[in-house]
């Protein structure tokens, strides 16, 4: 028999997930990502390393860097 963690198992547990606010708010494309991938776990914030799926966490994490860019530069003094 194949030993699963379950420290895993508790990771694709989708009753205890919602979808991420951040990414749907800032991604036109989040309602064609695959449910899974748009999921957080619900005890925490909507950050990047919450998301269920490795894909969900890069297209977080994309929409930051994304954010991130598109503020006006700082000026040094």
């Amino acid at each position: 028999m194949e030993h699963v963690d379950p420290a895993i198992i508790r990771r694709f547990d989708t009753k205890s997930s919602r979808p991420c606010e951040f990414c749907k708010q800032l991604d036109p494309h989040f309602r064609n990502r695959h449910p899974v991938d748009q999921m957080v776990l619900s005890a925490r914030k909507a950050v990047a390393s919450s998301h269920l799926t490795e894909d969900g966490y890069v297209r977080h994490r994309i929409l930051e860097l994304r954010k991130m860019t598109a503020r006006a530069p700082v000026n040094a003094a």
